[in-house]
């Protein structure tokens, strides 16, 4: 009896038991496992790394051709050499700031809505199964949709096309940003109702600054996505080998329905010129995510 009471730290330890030992069946199990992991990593990552490969090589080496004047001059007609990006460019900037304008302030509100004052709502409940099933939508649904119920009776315009855009960023925005606003902590709230704030007041003041960092990163991921989609921006957007003028109801060119019409090309220079367009497109995306996590990080410093 005495013995069973004996404390665990004054039992004996068999050293010989807890050594490592090379070809034991668990230490071969686990190599043998952790090889296999890291095979198929370098298999997964080789399809990212020769298409990261191609871009630099095809659009760095027509970017660095080009010059400034990649970014300057109006795409080159069939055939001809020269030419540039600069209207597909400026075209998608302007579609994305549309979209984002469109998608990030109801995303938001949604988000605080179903974070803060509406949790277990019916109506909730109905926005959550929506906003999950149109995570899924394929993106040439939301341009068919926008395409029967604006361009059939407006004409390609950028605001069409950035309203098909923000279809496809408004559920991400708003699961990212009640993600964000729930992993607040509940005593920040307590806190600042105890100081006299109102809820609303709770919300804009303290949880909402709290969790602007993930609900930037869900604004990232939304934007990331819609700066590549071409489907939506043919039925939408379709294309125009000139500049933008200040009305928006006209057609627009882009980078990703450049990138589509002349990777078809049988023309060499053109082929070139939608490497060079990936290659910017990649790159914006890249700063956008980098930028992002720089700021989160400087938040989370402060």
């Amino acid at each position: 009896m005495a013995e069973s009471l004996t404390p665990a730290a004054e039992m004996p330890i068999d050293l010989p038991l807890l050594e490592r030992r090379f070809f034991s069946p668990r230490t071969l199990f686990s190599a043998m496992c952790s090889g296999i992991c890291g095979v198929l990593t370098v298999l997964a990552l080789l399809p990212l790394f020769s298409v990261l490969g191609m871009l630099l090589y095809r659009g760095g080496g027509k970017m660095l051709a080009s010059g400034l004047s990649l970014f300057t001059e109006l795409p080159p007609a069939a055939g001809m050499v020269g030419g540039g990006i600069g209207n597909a460019l400026v075209g998608t900037l302007v579609v994305v700031t549309l979209a984002s304008l469109m998608s990030v302030p109801v995303g938001v509100l949604a988000g605080v809505y179903l974070a803060e004052f509406g949790p277990r709502t019916r109506l909730a409940e109905a926005v959550r199964f929506t906003a999950k099933v149109l995570t899924g939508l394929p993106s040439v649904l939301a341009g068919l949709v926008v395409f029967a119920a604006v361009v059939w009776f407006t004409g390609f315009s950028a605001i069409a096309s950035g309203l098909a855009l923000a279809i496809l960023m408004l559920p991400t925005v708003l699961l990212t940003a009640e993600d964000a606003l729930k992993m607040v902590p509940q005593r920040m709230r307590e806190a600042a109702y105890g100081m006299g704030c109102t809820p609303t007041q709770a919300v804009w003041l303290v949880v909402l600054p709290t969790a602007l960092p993930g609900i930037l990163t869900g604004v990232m991921l939304a934007v990331a996505r819609a700066a590549g989609e071409t489907a939506p921006l043919l039925f939408t957007a379709f294309f125009s080998n000139y500049w933008m003028t200040a009305r928006l109801n006209e057609p627009t060119p882009t980078l990703a329905v450049l990138i589509y019409n002349f990777s078809g090309s049988p023309f060499r220079n053109q082929q070139d010129i939608a490497w060079a367009a990936s290659l910017v497109v990649v790159s914006l995306i890249l700063l956008a995510n980098i930028s992002a996590q720089i700021y989160m990080a400087r938040t989370k410093t402060r």
